[in-house]
């Protein structure tokens, strides 16, 4: 891998800023430059610095562009790809309309080696250098997406997904089936180059107290494997999870009660939570990941990120595609500013874009590793273009300080917006992604 500079303007943050007076929690250097070598960030700081360390080395200027962490996307489906926007219907009809009858074509490796890769493509052209993706229920469905990402060196987060009713016919494990592929796969892949892996019971209501149990060895057996599963997305969901398990308190209790929580479990949606589930999520360190275009495409309901927060949890921030309806983080952030604005409560960009780079990455217990541009960092980072459309560069002719730009690329930005991304420091595909 040849060792490289990048110059442009930089940012990356150090802490969660609420505005532009923390300039504490993050670093800006306006002609900055990155050291590249060997897929890491050797040194960050003025190009004068950098360009002193590494005389010789080629540069690439991306000059006046932003260069910052690349996104990290927590919660997305990856045999979804081809259900997104599919029209009109709430969580539990969308599921059996669409995306149970599209999850089963990912029986076939050919079909889900061909879809890993043109969905890495569309991750990387939107600016996401790291995702936490739910597989199908087959085993070479996570095999094929681990490969793809293996071979761009791209750090992944996965897991075949375990459900044993409540499916179709060709999208059902069975509790022994789903510990024993999941455990085939940990052992293959986790901690593998880039991969980690997801413990991934889809939901309550679609593996039986048998497969849960199952999944709570596996979270025993593996503490360094995520466990990642969905939590309080719709009311209908709730109630039905209620009637299959009738001795749980709620929602929550049924994963408490297979010891499936703790900071490593990230659970999708959380809107419509108890004070006791918010208190147990809270012991327990659990991650709640808001998916803002989701929640709205579906109706599901609005995400309280200022009253979890204020419990002391630790939100992030995801698409959830296929559901969600964007695979750009910037778009994600443009329709989490509007949920929070319907509640009364503010997202500052440079609280938004700390979101989506460092704060997804301590959602994930990972900022050592990604989410900063800080020394020894993997070198996954994002180059954005706030005037990539002629209606941005013209609100552009306005902004005159770093929170009104980053302003505009998350309410208008989207792939156009990302000039360029790398992964471990290699440059990515950018602009439009070619289907073959």
């Amino acid at each position: 891998m040849t060792d490289k500079v990048l110059r442009g303007r930089l940012l990356t943050f150090h802490a969660e800023p609420q505005g532009p007076e923390d300039s504490d929690a993050y670093s800006y250097i306006e002609d900055g430059a990155l050291l590249v070598a060997e897929g890491r960030i050797g040194a960050a700081g003025t190009y004068a610095d950098i360009a002193a360390q590494a005389p010789g080395l080629p540069v690439t200027d991306h000059r006046p562009h932003l260069m910052m962490a690349g996104f990290i996307d927590p919660h997305i489906h990856f045999p979804q790809v081809q259900v997104i926007a599919s029209w009109g219907a709430q969580l539990l009809d969308w599921l059996n309309t669409y995306t149970f009858p599209e999850e089963t074509r990912f029986a076939d490796p050919d079909h889900a080696a061909r879809m890993a890769a043109l969905f890495l493509d569309q991750l990387t052209a939107h600016g996401t250098t790291t995702a936490v993706a739910y597989a199908s229920v087959h085993q070479a469905s996570a095999e094929a997406l681990f490969s793809e990402a293996e071979r761009r060196d791209m750090r992944i987060i996965a897991g075949k997904v375990m459900m044993d009713r409540n499916a179709p016919d060709g999208l059902r494990d069975t509790a022994q089936a789903g510990y024993d592929d999941s455990k085939a796969l940990i052992d293959r892949w986790h901690g593998r180059g880039r991969a980690l892996y997801a413990i991934t019971p889809r939901f309550a209501i679609t593996s039986t107290p048998e497969q849960l149990e199952m999944a709570g060895s596996l979270v025993a057996e593996h503490p360094g494997c995520y466990l990642q599963t969905h939590l309080s997305e719709n009311h209908d969901e709730i109630a039905y999870t209620a009637s299959l398990y009738p001795d749980a308190p709620d929602y929550l209790g049924v994963y408490e009660r297979y010891g499936l929580l703790s900071p490593k479990a990230l659970m999708g949606h959380c809107l419509h939570l108890s004070p006791r589930e918010i208190a147990v999520m809270q012991e327990t360190g659990a991650r709640p990941v808001f998916c803002p275009t989701s929640n709205l495409f579906l109706g599901s309901g609005l995400f309280d990120d200022a009253g979890l927060r204020e419990q002391g949890l630790v939100n992030a921030i995801a698409t959830d595609v296929g559901g969600g309806t964007s695979y750009s983080m910037l778009q994600t952030l443009n329709e989490g500013y509007k949920v929070l604005q319907l509640q009364g409560q503010k997202l500052h960009p440079l609280r938004a874009f700390h979101w989506i780079t460092r704060g997804n990455a301590v959602a994930l217990g990972l900022e050592d590793r990604i989410g900063t541009l800080e020394a020894g960092s993997e070198a996954d980072i994002v180059v954005l273009d706030a005037r990539a459309t002629p209606a941005m560069a013209l609100r552009m002719e306005q902004a005159e300080t770093l929170s009104e730009e980053l302003f505009i690329l998350q309410i208008m930005g989207d792939d156009r917006a990302v000039a360029q991304t790398y992964v471990a420091g290699a440059p990515q595909k950018s602009g439009t992604v070619s289907i073959t």
